[in-house]
């Protein structure tokens, strides 16, 4: 029986890691540029 290693180690599954990493981050990004940064200003700012 193969390992579970040797069952995900496909160039498909690092690509597929890739790209929800990369959505997470870009994600996270936005979160913070569309919430975290409008409310801090209006928070310490106003």
């Amino acid at each position: 029986m193969a390992s579970l290693r040797e069952k995900f180690d496909h160039p498909s599954w690092f690509s597929a890691g890739g790209v929800l990493f990369g959505y997470g981050a870009l994600l996270l990004v936005m979160f913070v540029l569309l919430f975290v940064i409008p409310f801090a200003v209006f928070y310490f700012v106003v």
